[in-house]
């Protein structure tokens, strides 16, 4: 069976704040200019929001400047920001300190990343954007130049040997004049454009972070509507680089999470279960009794900066938002410069099609807009503070005084990014870590949680998490580091498994877990594990995250 193909001037992979702002700023454009610009969205999840996974403390920066009345228009903006606290937690104490100005909130608000996406969604769709969810990207289409010229979406019906079974539909070709990639935080499709046009030349390598979330129903005596609290300290260790999260949104629901640095070098660091620990802390734990846990969810994000920031352009396409690392580490929000991205690009790429080139073009402009942009000033005066914490919490809080408070972000020099997946030691010179184990009231295990996610794959499909050596995980990740993937996973996707006589490990993938936060992809130490997407539809299915 052939595949069918559609035809666009745009294609935009992703359906998240930075491909729906693109969308919309491009037909806003359209109408403008009198002109009719086609533009269609692709998603991986069953629906927008589906996968959206954040805090989330929005800046409306980039909202104002894209729809400046989204307050009329019912943008699901409910809860200003009230109170920031910023805490240093020991084993038994809360201690209070001053709140970085990176992490002052005053204007910005507590929301459900998701339902702004929904939203977001429907006002593309009224300006004439066609949304496809459900339809995984799986492949990159080139033209005999080797330009990109579309992608293609995964097969359906596929078995698990790779066998088409009585279901099978074939992808489709959708096939664009410029195909702007907005895929999250190490996106699939991106890696492979990285190194087809050597994308990362002369940048340092990205670093990335795991976000553990849960979202919570809690006592209306204890719920105060606005209120921001993070922390810095327990439970994690000195050399380890991580922070929590609580978030007070409307009705009596509170977000908390924790973000671990994924550069931690003890191979037996769990940051799902030290999130777990971190709930049971004395200053914590009575805001989660007597409540009740709703959701859970877990996404990588991209913490590298400025300084990672790869070429954003090949010939027929380019890269916008946490795919190509425009997070804000230190102000700890991603969501505001990933929507000014996908707009600039918008604006670079109406440009471009409106000439008079017809075959697939590299809009070189895009960069350079940006450079001009809010967003690329304030990156730049942030790229120091988060590879300061490679040399220790106390070290790195000591550096990010000196650059905020006396540098103000004008250091002569940047500090430079290391790779994630070189820096474990070897578990032999590593002291394990005793995680108490889940109450069932406060703090729970990997399969419980992965329940309330949604998640849920067709069984009968490929492994979507795929070895590229089948060798290694034993001879290799178990003999020197315990197997880390097997805590690093917040799914329980991976599991050392022996024979009736505890003989013959081996790894064992359950791949119907995974939430698709390719911690794998990233921190698997000989970088043997690719993240591949599964059929369409596939995955955790958040509300209200």
């Amino acid at each position: 069976m052939e595949r069918e193909s559609m035809e666009f001037d745009v294609v935009i992979v992703g359906g998240g704040p930075s491909g729906l702002a693109a969308a919309i700023r491009l037909r806003q454009l359209s109408a403008e200019k009198g002109t009719d610009l086609s533009v269609c969205v692709i998603e991986k999840g069953s629906e927008l929001g589906a996968h959206t996974l954040s805090g989330a403390v929005l800046e409306p920066r980039a909202l104002n400047e894209l729809i400046p009345d989204w307050k009329e228009q019912g943008a699901p903006l409910n809860t200003p920001v009230g109170d920031d606290r910023f805490l240093f937690l020991t084993g038994r104490r809360a201690i209070r300190l001053m709140t970085p100005p990176s992490m002052h909130n005053e204007g910005n608000y507590v929301v459900s990343l998701g339902n702004v996406v929904r939203w977001l969604g429907s006002q593309a769709e009224a300006l004439g954007v066609e949304i496809f969810p459900g339809f995984a990207a799986a492949e990159v289409l080139y033209d005999e130049n080797g330009a990109v010229r579309g992608v293609a979406t995964g097969d359906m019906g596929v078995g698990k040997e790779g066998e088409p079974t009585a279901n099978f539909t074939p992808g489709v070709e959708l096939l664009a004049r410029q195909t702007i990639f907005a895929e999250g935080c190490r996106g699939s499709l991106t890696k492979t454009l990285l190194g087809r046009f050597d994308l990362r030349n002369g940048v340092d390598p990205q670093t990335y972070g795991i976000g553990i979330k849960e979202l919570w129903e809690v006592d209306p005596a204890k719920h105060v509507p606005g209120l921001v609290m993070h922390s810095v300290g327990w439970p994690l260790d000195s050399e380890t680089y991580g922070g929590s999260f609580i978030y007070h949104l409307e009705n009596n629901q509170v977000a908390a999470g924790l973000v671990v640095g994924l550069d931690y070098k003890n191979p037996y660091v769990s940051p799902f279960e030290a999130f777990q620990q971190f709930k049971t802390h004395p200053s914590v734990r009575p805001l989660f009794e007597g409540g009740r846990r709703i959701a859970y969810g877990a996404r990588a994000l991209s913490e590298g900066g400025w300084q990672s920031i790869p070429k954003l352009t090949f010939p027929g396409g380019l890269l916008i938002g946490d795919t190509a690392g425009f997070l804000n580490m230190p102000k700890i929000k991603g969501s505001h410069t990933a929507m000014k991205s996908g707009m600039v690009a918008a604006e670079a790429v109406y440009e471009a099609l409106s000439g008079e080139a017809s075959g697939p073009v590299e809009v070189t402009a895009y960069p350079e807009r940006l450079k001009q942009s809010w967003l690329w000033q304030e990156l730049y005066l942030a790229r120091n503070v988060r590879p300061s914490f490679h040399w220790g919490l106390w070290a790195g809080i000591a550096y990010s005084a000196l650059d905020v408070y006396v540098l103000r972000g004008h250091a002569p020099w940047t500090l430079r990014n290391h790779s994630d997946h070189d820096q474990l030691r070897k578990a032999s010179e590593s002291k394990p870590i005793a995680y108490p184990k889940p109450d069932g009231k406060v703090s729970f295990d990997r399969l419980s949680s992965v329940f309330i996610s949604n998640t849920n794959h067709e069984e009968n499909q490929p492994v979507h998490l795929q070895l590229k050596d089948p060798s290694v995980p034993v001879a290799v990740n178990l003999a020197l580091y315990d197997a880390p993937e097997q805590r690093y996973c917040p799914a329980g996707v991976y599991e050392i498994v022996t024979d009736d006589a505890g003989q013959s490990p081996r790894l064992q993938i359950n791949a119907q877990n995974c939430v698709h936060c390719k911690t794998c992809d990233i921190k698997d130490p000989t970088q043997n594990i690719n993240w591949v997407v599964p059929e369409g539809g596939g995955g955790p299915n958040y509300p209200n995250m």
